[in-house]
């Protein structure tokens, strides 16, 4: 089971989108800074390290190239049975889910900028990481430093977020370090993010969240606030809103995501810093980063990881698995069953290996693949998980079935292997 996580401020860098530019994701760019009259595209490619530290620009750069990313591993055939997103990142998340549309998240990512840029100029206020410490010693320091300064973050064990008055956080930094910690690590952020520090931002954004349509999450999001699944969509604006003064509880976050099944965390974005809390918090889980083009390859190399899969690899003599490769993923859980009229082999087997096909693929003509050559167009039905159709979204050679007939298999997990054309498939 996929879990896609999403970074927040922070997790940006000169030149991150570069790699993007030209890639048929970038067309999230655009659609963006059409939205919010913003040259996203400037942040992403040209903007100097000190123009991102800008919090406006910080965060509508890292949500935008967010959903550039989502969207390049969703064209490979990938979709997430859940996702997370640390602090700003959540608003990335609902985007993924269906809970919120682009136009608006993009909308709410603005006014969330400006609402923090003010309420940093009205107070001024930092943060800092405090290393080898646990929770409670940190909070001991937090309340011994008797000033303005709190837990911001509950990030991974032996690591938390403090933040307020420079003073007070000096202050509780020391402390922490009596108290155990190995290191305090001052952040080069623009205020004391989620902290009472910010409550002069909160009418600014209930506002905007007032006048924005959320729907249901079509995937489930686990909140930042109290590390729980919300389905209803009544309940993110309110979540949204004390997300701004409540610690991010992300440690506990990917606990649930755990506990929920997943076997797989992806990062999703700019960075690599929820990839290493990850593998930290989940030790048994695998996690991987996906921040550019070039990671696309293994991911899906390490989703499709069954045994036909290591088996092609192989027989191929080393050969890199490139993003002409796609799998097919279930819509649902349920029993799988492929259309038994399909010629491909089953998991652990393989496809001899051949040139593949060159068409052009058609939506508007389903079940016009050929079953005796494996190949099939968009539209083919492949085979029903329970009582759920499992359409290809893609013309190709189909290489392999993912699943046993009768395998019991999730949401998002994938059940066929494709290899995709050179003409308009791609």
């Amino acid at each position: 089971m996929l879990a896609f996580t999403f970074p927040g401020q922070g997790s940006q860098r000169s030149g991150m989108g570069r790699g993007w530019a030209g890639h048929p994701s970038w067309e999230v760019v655009d659609e963006a800074s059409e939205l919010t009259s913003r040259d996203i595209a400037h942040l992403l490619v040209e903007a100097d390290e000190e123009e991102l530290k800008l919090t406006a620009n910080a965060q509508l750069a890292t949500f935008v190239l967010g959903l550039v990313v989502l969207d390049a591993i969703e064209r490979v055939g990938l979709a997430p049975t859940l996702c997370a997103g640390h602090s700003l990142g959540e608003y990335t998340a609902l985007v993924a889910s269906g809970a919120l549309g682009l136009e608006d998240g993009a909308r709410l990512v603005v006014e969330r900028g400006e609402a923090m840029r003010q309420a940093s100029e009205e107070r001024q206020g930092t943060m800092a990481a405090a290393l080898g410490a646990d929770d409670d010693s940190v909070a001991s320091a937090c309340e011994r430093a008797e000033g303005d300064v709190w837990i911001a973050n509950y990030n991974a064990p032996g690591q938390v977020v403090i933040a307020g008055d420079p003073q007070a956080v000096a202050r509780a930094g020391e402390l922490a370090k009596e108290l155990g910690a190995r290191r305090v690590i001052p952040l080069q952020v623009a205020g004391a993010f989620h902290t009472p520090l910010m409550a002069p931002a909160r009418p600014l954004l209930r506002k905007a969240l007032g006048d924005t349509r959320f729907g249901d999450p079509e995937v489930p999001v686990v909140a930042n606030v109290d590390a729980r699944v919300h389905t209803q969509a009544e309940d993110w604006p309110g979540l949204l809103s004390a997300q701004l003064c409540s610690p991010v509880r992300w440690r506990q976050s990917l606990d649930t995501l755990a506990k929920l099944g997943a076997t797989m965390i992806v990062e999703v974005g700019p960075g690599g810093v929820l990839t290493a809390l990850a593998r930290r918090v989940l030790p048994e889980s695998r996690a991987i980063a996906v921040g550019a083009p070039d990671d696309l390859d293994p991911l899906v190399d390490a989703v499709a990881g069954s045994d036909s899969w290591h088996a092609y690899s192989a027989a191929h003599q080393g050969e890199h698995l490139y993003t002409s490769d796609r799998v097919v993923v279930s819509p649902t859980n349920g029993v799988f069953q492929p259309m038994p009229e399909l010629d491909a082999p089953g998991p652990g087997e393989l496809r001899p290996a051949e040139p593949a096909p060159s068409w052009s693929a058609s939506p508007a003509s389903p079940s016009s693949g050929s079953a005796s050559s494996g190949v099939v167009a968009v539209g083919d039905l492949l085979g029903h998980v329970g009582f759920e159709e499992v359409r290809t979204p893609f013309a190709g050679l189909l290489v392999a079935f993912l699943a046993h007939p009768g395998e019991r298999v999730a949401p998002g997990q994938p059940v066929a292997w494709l290899r995709v054309g050179t003409g308009e498939a791609l």
